[in-house]
């Protein structure tokens, strides 16, 4: 008799890591630059939306003082998460969720962490992103 193999699937728990896979918008067909437009105010994604031209500019990162290029709405992305309203209770989860890693350069982080920038309960935001729907691209770290 076999000996059954154990499951390839682990469950997440409170301390797994997640980010934004980009990829996952091409796997969808959901369109990245619309979903990211709606996150900016209404002044940004009317200029931004009027354009198809994409230029670029050195963006300096404030904390580490390293140069980057980053076209004009991830600029725009950058500067509206500065706002302290950019993540607020109003905002549905999924979308909060999603702006954490827009505002932290999508640096992978824990269902406690993103908690503490949401306002909302860590058990909230594990059930949101470990259920069978991959919501937006968020999805756990492989490391």
């Amino acid at each position: 008799m076999q000996s059954a193999k154990p499951s390839a699937i682990v469950k997440p728990t409170l301390e797994t890591r997640y980010h934004i896979d980009y990829s996952w918008f091409e796997r969808s067909g959901e369109d990245l630059r619309t979903y990211l437009l709606s996150h900016l105010s209404p002044d940004q994604r009317e200029r931004l939306s009027q354009t198809t031209e994409t230029r670029e500019v050195d963006y300096i990162d404030p904390e580490t003082g390293e140069v980057s290029k980053l076209d004009e709405l991830q600029l725009a992305i950058r500067s509206a998460s500065l706002d302290p309203d950019f993540i607020n209770p109003h905002t549905a989860v999924v979308d909060s969720i999603f702006r954490v890693f827009l505002a932290n350069g999508n640096k992978p982080v824990n269902s406690q962490q993103i908690s503490e920038y949401i306002g909302r309960p860590a058990s909230l935001v594990l059930k949101t992103l470990s259920g069978g729907r991959v919501y937006k691209g968020i999805r756990p770290t492989t490391n």
